[in-house]
């Protein structure tokens, strides 16, 4: 593997304007906003938030320096790459582009909605923005471009699946299909399309009329077979038909009437084909209301697929968030709302193997021998850098990470463990006591055995640059560090930015820091315009996103 201490990549360069590798510059503070929603180097997880101008400062300065189309570029890749965490600042700042006053940016921006807004979700998001955006860029909003940019995502689309889309989300924040249809005077590029459009704007029985008599091409005869279920069971009060179109035609919860949503019998037709992300995240409604009952075929389908080498590759589900999904069944209790449920110790067994079969072993350069054994995230390519994950077991690790029903001992070891399976050189470290202490986790371990190690080490003073000091005692080349404590509030005896340079200076390596405040709700490191430092504030799936980010030099 080709040493990443060597220099900072092409695009750090590019990022920083060409100054110093470390300084902020305007497109390194872009891709934090589209990563995660703002230019500073403080993450906040679970915060959705929302996305405004102010928090914008870098993206309209690089549109006055007419680097529009870059801009643009680089929305489509932090859209299309995974690596948003709030894929609505990308939405946000497409929205933008689109309403600058140099046609090029316009221009490239119209032409990337159909790649950034992928569902009619994120095509009601950028239309709002754009309304939202109207009285601060002094121009209108339902000019030809936007009218042909809309045009395009209906008729671009694959009919059955436009179909499937315009019956599952109908309307979102004020707009609907018929809205955007009628604004951009759509001219449908085909029958099938054509068809999908009168269905929206003007409703089934004019479809039925209009198409009753005609010879119809084999794509329009599927779209209205199609379209004829789904208007068949939003007035079917039938229990057993709803259940025999839903498994005939894998119909979805969002095409179903309330009602229907009573019965037992239709969740379970809906458990077959249902996202096994939408599974996990509704394991605690299914056993309130006796979907999922202890010895039953549809719990022993249900945990089945949870535990799924394939259905979990084939839906990329993270360890991470099947961590979260099985930390929130087992608390028994919803975090809104009085639905309570008795956890089965069946799926909570499910959730523990799917955690670690979302890993999947690899054996570098083909040896067998057990201390060369590697794993990989079955979705998620390793990072390829030298990292050290260092837990700050100076203060009790018993706490709950905010919005999360997982201890911070048990997130501290998950995130070691993911690190410690998937990327070929990774340190793990504990510290307390003012030094760094002995920490025997290793990728073989449980989750289990990784916290009760961690909780076992004596508690005491806490200093966050310790783990640099390690690394330049031991002469360690370090790429990433990335600290894990439980302080809301951090101290330091020397400065983690000053430790963090003479790491870079003696190591030659491009060394970058993550602290995460485990239970933090909003403190930064420091203020500092080093681009190598960041902070994390509580935890989740995103947090791994950014940091992966990081380490890559993308933002």
């Amino acid at each position: 593997m080709e040493s990443s201490g060597s220099a900072v990549s092409n695009h750090a360069l590019e990022s920083t304007g060409g100054g110093c590798q470390w300084d902020v510059g305007d497109k390194a503070k872009l891709c934090r906003f589209l990563c995660y929603g703002t230019e500073g180097d403080l993450y906040t997880a679970r915060e959705e938030g929302s996305v405004s101008l102010e928090n914008a400062g870098a993206l309209l300065s690089l549109l006055q320096e007419g680097r529009g189309s870059e801009v643009v570029e680089e929305i489509k890749r932090f859209s299309q790459d995974g690596r948003a965490v709030r894929l609505s600042t990308a939405i946000f700042a497409l929205a933008l582009c689109s309403q600058h006053s140099e046609l090029k940016t316009r221009q490239a921006a119209f032409k990337a909605v159909r790649e950034v807004c992928r569902d009619p979700a994120h095509l009601f998001a950028f239309i709002q923005y754009k309304k939202e955006l109207k009285e601060g860029m002094k121009c209108g909003i339902w000019g030809r471009a936007l009218r042909k940019a809309v045009s395009d995502w209906y008729n671009e689309q694959d009919a059955m699946s436009l179909a499937a889309a315009v019956t599952k989300c109908k309307q979102r924040g004020g707009w609907s299909h018929q809205d955007l249809l009628r604004l951009a005077h759509t001219k449908p590029a085909r029958d099938a399309i054509a068809l999908i459009s009168k269905y929206v704007t003007k409703g089934w029985k004019e479809v039925q009329d209009a198409y009753a008599d005609k010879e119809n091409s084999e794509e329009v005869v599927k779209v209205l077979s199609y379209l004829e279920v789904v208007e068949k069971v939003k007035h079917s009060c039938d229990e057993t038909e709803v259940i025999m179109l839903i498994e005939e035609h894998k119909l979805e919860r969002e095409q179903l009437l309330t009602d229907h949503l009573k019965s037992k019998q239709v969740w379970r037709a809906l458990l077959k084909e249902m996202p096994l992300h939408l599974v996990l995240k509704i394991l605690g409604k299914m056993t309130s209301n006796k979907v999922l009952e202890p010895g039953s075929s549809e719990t022993e389908i249900v945990c089945d697929r949870i535990q799924s080498e394939s259905a979990l590759k084939k839906a990329k589900i993270h360890p991470f968030s099947i961590l979260l999904a099985s930390e929130n069944y087992k608390r028994g209790q919803g975090y809104q709302g009085k639905t309570k449920w008795e956890p089965d110790s069946g799926v909570l067994k499910a959730m523990d193997s799917a955690f670690y079969k979302s890993f999947a072993t690899v054996k570098e350069d083909g040896r067998h021998d057990a201390d060369r054994v590697l794993f990989c995230l079955q979705n998620v390519e390793p990072v390829g850098k030298r990292f050290v994950v260092a837990v700050d077991v100076s203060t009790s690790l018993s706490s709950v990470v905010p919005g999360t029903a997982i201890s911070t001992a048990v997130a501290a070891a998950a995130i070691t463990m993911i690190f410690a399976r998937t990327e070929a050189e990774v340190d793990v470290l504990a510290f307390s006591e003012g030094a760094v202490v002995p920490c025997s986790l290793s990728a073989h371990m449980t989750l289990a055995e990784a916290t009760a190690e961690l909780v076992k080490i004596p508690s005491g003073s806490t200093d966050c640059t310790l783990p640099i000091t390690w690394a330049l005692d031991n002469g360690k080349s370090v790429d990433v560090f990335i600290i894990l404590t439980n302080n809301p509030l951090w101290t330091f005896t020397v400065s983690p930015v000053e430790s963090l340079k003479k790491h870079r200076e003696i190591s030659g390596a491009n060394s970058k820091l993550v602290m995460c405040g485990l239970t933090s709700i909003g403190h930064s490191i420091t203020d500092t315009e080093d681009r190598g430092l960041l902070s994390v504030s509580g935890f989740d799936l995103g947090a791994l996103s950014v940091i992966r980010n990081l380490s890559q030099d993308l933002i």
